[in-house]
């Protein structure tokens, strides 16, 4: 590690409150030092956005502690500022404005704001834009605007919520290297940097070191140093092992994913999320990896190819292996034998193999259970809703259930009725 420790987390727990309680972050661990570019990486789900939000003070944790400078930290840090993925402009303020107005709140006098306004807008590159309103910039230009606002009131640390997802490649690519030529250079009145990130090039790309999360609950399950020197390229075998390294850590942590109860489908522990992922998806990867050598492939090489966002590349990989149509090892994923056999199918037998693997899974063993033991072996999706929302979030609820009723429908398991909204098992089943 460099410098001395800045802010630590220890055994962080939160948990939201109200109707649907769920735990966000579990005993979650991580300590940051001066001087180092950190990156958190992990599922959607995983509590990255809210580890970030305990750090900053905005968000309190249920149980553990944060120390900043090895004391207790409570409420807001005036020494953390946040800048999110999406822009957060005034839009009825000039870009001058929107940077002063993070100066004015902190009571610094008029012409010392604008002074020191000035100055970091024309650091970012934006020197001659001050009186433009946000509406005439770019994306990129707007999120520099974002930067330059969050660095005026000198934060020692700078949390940074995947700034780059909302936009464009080339703009996303050409703000990443201002940014990284602005912290290698000393020009950023910052001492260290967390940003979250599904973009695992762009964690080997940035990071000192990498942090990666799993889900259900959010938790810190290992982390990685980044010992290249910059600048970095992308196409070195250094620069690749590393985000092959990255991609199998991430593919194996993805089936620890918790959900819920599992006393009703008779499983120990908890039932596993499934991966909301279409049937067309999942059968155009197998058939993909059919037509590959050995029908083996590296992960970062085939999300390269299939040209997919992480998020959605590692859940469909998860989907695969969930079913056995493939395993996943050291950062290569093969397909296995019933996978073959999935792909050479026709289209009944594809639905014959699905549903066989399907009925094993314990998510869908609870849905069945719950069925069965309705009056009529049908509840409505507002009522299956409702059971969910016991151990999910509301949004990974509706993601929950849609994947459950689309999964059982191809496998001719599950009836849905859209205009009554009531889910039903197929008389066979019954």
């Amino acid at each position: 590690m460099t410098g001395s420790p800045l802010f630590e987390l220890q055994h962080v727990t939160h948990v939201f409150g109200g109707r649907e309680r769920f735990t966000a972050l579990k005993d979650a661990c991580l300590r940051l030092h001066e001087g180092e570019f950190v990156v958190l990486v992990g599922p959607s789900g995983c509590g990255k956005s809210t580890l970030l939000r305990i750090l900053t003070g905005l968000l309190p944790p249920t149980e553990g502690h944060v120390l900043y400078r090895g004391q207790p930290m409570h409420g807001v840090n005036p020494h953390v500022t946040l800048v999110f993925q999406t822009f957060a402009l005034f839009p009825w303020m000039t870009v001058q404005q929107n940077v002063e107005i993070a100066l004015k709140a902190r009571g610094v006098p008029p012409v010392e704001r604008t002074a020191r306004a000035t100055e970091l807008l024309d650091r970012v590159g934006l020197d001659g834009f001050e009186s433009a309103y946000p509406r005439e910039l770019s994306g990129g230009m707007r999120q520099k605007v974002g930067f330059a606002r969050a660095m005026a009131v000198e934060p020692e640390l700078l949390c940074l919520d995947e700034p780059f997802s909302s936009l464009d490649v080339l703009s996303a690519e050409a703000l990443r290297r201002e940014l990284l030529e602005l912290w290698t250079s000393g020009k950023i009145p910052t001492k260290t940097i967390l940003m979250v990130t599904h973009n695992i090039e762009e964690a080997v790309l940035l990071a000192d070191r990498i942090v990666i999360m799993a889900k259900a609950p959010g938790r810190v399950v290992t982390e990685l140093p980044v010992d290249l020197p910059y600048p970095r390229r992308h196409k070195t075998t250094a620069f690749l092992a590393l985000v092959d390294e990255v991609y199998g850590l991430l593919a194996t942590q993805a089936p620890s994913v918790r959900g819920l109860p599992a006393a009703a489908a008779g499983e120990p522990g908890y039932i596993r999320g499934l991966p909301a992922i279409t049937i067309h998806d999942l059968a155009g990867l197998v058939e993909h990896l059919t037509e590959i050598p050995g029908h083996r492939a590296d992960l970062f090489r085939l999300a390269e190819e299939l040209k997919m966002d992480t998020k959605h590349f590692l859940e469909l990989t998860d989907a695969t292996t969930l079913l056995g149509f493939a395993a996943i090892a050291e950062g290569d994923i093969t397909l296995t034998p019933l996978g073959e056999t999935f792909a050479e199918a026709s289209i009944l037998a594809r639905k014959e193999i699905f549903a066989s693997r399907l009925r094993r899974l314990p998510m869908f063993q609870w849905l069945v259970h719950l069925l069965k033991a309705s009056e009529r072996q049908a509840l409505t999706w507002d009522m299956v809703h409702t059971a969910l929302e016991l151990e999910f979030a509301p949004e990974e609820a509706d993601r929950q259930l849609a994947t459950l009723v689309t999964w059982g429908r191809y496998a001719e398991l599950l009836t849905y009725d859209d205009r009554t909204g009531v889910i039903a098992l197929e008389a066979k089943e019954v």
